[in-house]
């Protein structure tokens, strides 16, 4: 019998490629999408690459729309500096406008295409930065959307929006993943990484990953610069 298909979002991070080893366990035929938006550094999508060959997605597609032409974030806009004090409440300048509703529903678009009616995302609202559309209401709230939006929802063909790490800790991904026999060391976090993947060690997402292998017991594989 033909496996049922999924589409699972991949930055090429430690998150997205748990997401990506659970869809995969859970049955599904899997199809990668990363989304190029304008972010610092192309060595997310190089290890998105490397993960989707890894762990034996069928395909893997890079979409391209270009959020950096607004600005907004440190993440997008090089004037604007990635804070590297650590996490202090608040959003932080490393939130993007809208990142997750476009790239979700670049998702949609493909899923719809391939008859896929599951989409995996790896947002996370326990060890993260407190961006807004990490929470589970906007998961649940994109998920109506979508099957308002699309044919197949109209049709009666329901989209599931799956976001299986949203009430772990960064430690219980990690330690997911490794049962799952995720190499972490293709995966890049750091906000700021180089050409190399090599990671700054000071910026959220460095501080949070770093935490994570510490509390899990397990060494980290991240390179340092």
């Amino acid at each position: 019998m033909t496996k049922p298909r999924a589409l699972v979002l991949l930055s090429g991070g430690l998150d997205s490629a748990t997401c990506l080893a659970i869809a995969r366990d859970a049955g599904f035929e899997t199809y990668a999408l990363s989304v190029e938006y304008g972010q610092r550094h192309a060595a997310e999508l190089a290890a998105a690459r490397r993960v989707a060959a890894a762990l034996g997605a069928v395909a893997h597609r890079v979409a391209h729309v270009d959020l950096g032409q607004f600005g907004g974030s440190a993440l997008t806009d090089p004037a604007l500096a990635v804070p590297t004090d650590g996490l202090d409440g608040g959003i932080p300048i490393t939130y993007v406008p809208a990142r997750n509703t476009i790239m979700l529903s670049i998702a949609m678009a493909w899923a719809e295409v391939l008859g896929a009616r599951h989409i995996y995302v790896g947002v996370n609202a326990v060890d993260y930065s407190g961006y807004p559309d990490c929470r589970p209401a906007f998961i649940e709230a994109f998920e109506t959307m979508a099957n308002l939006a699309t044919k197949a929802g109209v049709e009666g063909h329901r989209l599931t929006i799956h976001a299986p790490l949203i009430d772990l800790s960064k430690a219980q991904i990690i330690q997911r993943g490794t049962e799952l026999g995720v190499d972490y060391g293709l995966t890049v976090s750091c906000y700021q990484a180089d050409d190399d993947g090599r990671a700054c060690g000071l910026c959220d997402a460095c501080r949070l990953r770093r935490a994570g292998f510490e509390a899990a017991g397990l060494p980290d594989p991240t390179p340092y610069r």
